[in-house]
């Protein structure tokens, strides 16, 4: 079996680069302030330069002969080596000289001549002549700019300061950027405040007086946030209205219910009315629990749980509220260990997920089957019953809230369409998730939470 080939370091280094790139909007101003710097200042020179060459070429070529001129009068003829010499360290050129009387060069190691020949330099082939000259008694004498001068301290210094004040200015542009960018920080850290909805400390404005772009842009989240705390405040008000306003009258009418005679004549519409009465109670309930899941602020109290004795404990109430059917078969791992869980709400999935197998697995067919699996990476909890199953192009819709797979069933025998949205917001809040698919026969639903 073949392993999968690890790109090299450098590929992996690239990838990192090109990724943190992307994500950061400082290291793209900067690298666009670098390419900026070394563009215009390789523009600057190269225009300065061949500004300079064409120009000053054509001014100096008139001083330049005359120049030349005097230095050959200077060396004499027949040409003297001392004279030559001195000329050599007075100025910043190299010189050779050939005839039949003096054959000299001041830079033996050096082919300067050579290389004015090969066309190297500013000057062109025309101009070149004018460094070599032919004296009376048959001597040539060619002169050359002495590199060694010119490639040391002179060059490299320019090159050093002229990076050296790239480098500054792309650094004093990255600081203005870093400063100018900065309230995009405080504007991030308030979204993530307000998301784990902490309203308390809005997002400063910078000059707010006269807030420029990213000033008003906080000021715009701030609004936001209040109106949103507002929003939740208020929902919490809601809740709390529904809660205690809705369940007291309930529990009067089933109070008086359950005080009515039980004749043969008034039972039938007692039961009924009981039923009705606990349908509305079951339903607050469960909108109460989605709205409180349903928020990221919401917290669970978590504390280690035998997840198998739960699970007993809810099949046995189960058992007993269906004791018309079949019954739960648990199937637990032998030896599970105490997992941290809000028990409250795992009780509640548990009860909706077997109800929901109870409803629709028939008087007939085999009793629902709730398996629980432990690993030390997760904890699984399985529950299938063997109906009819839901039609696949429904199975995605079926942990949505108030979604019934069929439409024309009565509530009595199908719910509100809640149940497995609440297993879906508890798995949720717990890390973990909620899969639905056939068992054929049967549905099947797989809750995978995390081990802590």
């Amino acid at each position: 079996m073949s392993r999968a080939r690890r790109p090299p370091a450098a590929a992996r280094w690239h990838r990192r680069a090109r990724q943190a790139l992307r994500q950061s909007i400082h290291l793209r101003l900067v690298l666009l302030f670098l390419v900026l710097a070394l563009a215009m200042t390789v523009t600057f020179i190269g225009g300065m330069q061949s500004a300079f060459s064409v120009g000053w070429r054509d001014a100096a070529r008139p001083l330049l002969a005359d120049y030349v001129d005097r230095l050959v009068t200077e060396i004499g003829s027949p040409p003297s080596v001392e004279r030559a010499q001195a000329i050599v360290q007075r100025l910043p050129i190299m010189m050779r000289i050939e005839g039949p009387q003096v054959q000299w060069m001041s830079h033996p190691d050096d082919r300067p001549v050579a290389r004015w020949r090969g066309g190297r330099g500013p000057w062109d082939a025309d101009s070149r002549e004018l460094l070599r000259k032919q004296t009376a008694d048959g001597h040539t004498i060619e002169f050359a700019l002495n590199h060694a001068v010119f490639d040391g301290a002179h060059r490299y210094g320019a090159i050093w300061f002229t990076l050296g004040g790239v480098l500054f200015l792309t650094a004093l542009a990255y600081w203005y950027v870093r400063r100018l960018l900065r309230p995009l920080d405080d504007i991030r850290q308030g979204a993530l405040r307000f998301g784990a909805g902490n309203f308390e400390a809005s997002i400063p404005v910078r000059h707010a007086l006269r807030p420029d772009e990213l000033g008003q842009l906080a000021a715009t989240i701030n609004t936001m946030g209040q109106d949103i705390h507002q929003m939740l405040e208020a929902k919490r008000a809601l809740l709390l209205a529904i809660s205690h306003e809705l369940r007291s009258p309930l529990t009067r009418a089933r109070l008086h219910t359950e005080l009515l005679p039980a004749t043969h004549e008034v039972q039938p519409q007692r039961d009924a009315l009981l039923r009705d009465l606990g349908e509305m109670a079951r339903l607050i309930t469960d909108l109460l629990e989605s709205e409180r899941l349903t928020g990221r602020h919401s917290a669970l109290h978590k504390e280690p749980t035998d997840i198998a004795a739960l699970a007993r404990a809810v099949v046995d109430e189960m058992n007993a509220c269906h004791s018309g059917s079949a019954g739960i078969d648990l199937q637990a791992d032998a030896a599970m260990s105490p997992v941290l869980i809000d028990a409250t709400r795992l009780r509640l999935l548990l009860r909706n997920l077997l109800d929901n197998a109870l409803r629709h697995g028939g008087r007939d067919l085999p009793a629902p089957q709730l398996h629980l699996r432990q690993t030390p990476a997760r904890l699984e909890i399985e529950v299938r019953d063997f109906g009819s199953g839901v039609p696949e192009d429904q199975i995605d819709s079926l942990a949505q809230p108030f979604y019934r797979a069929d439409a024309a069933r009565q509530r009595s025998t199908g719910g509100v369409g809640l149940g497995l949205y609440l297993c879906r917001l508890v798995a949720q809040a717990h890390g973990g998730t909620l899969v639905l698919g056939n068992a054929r026969p049967g549905l099947r639903v797989t809750v995978t939470l995390p081990p802590g």
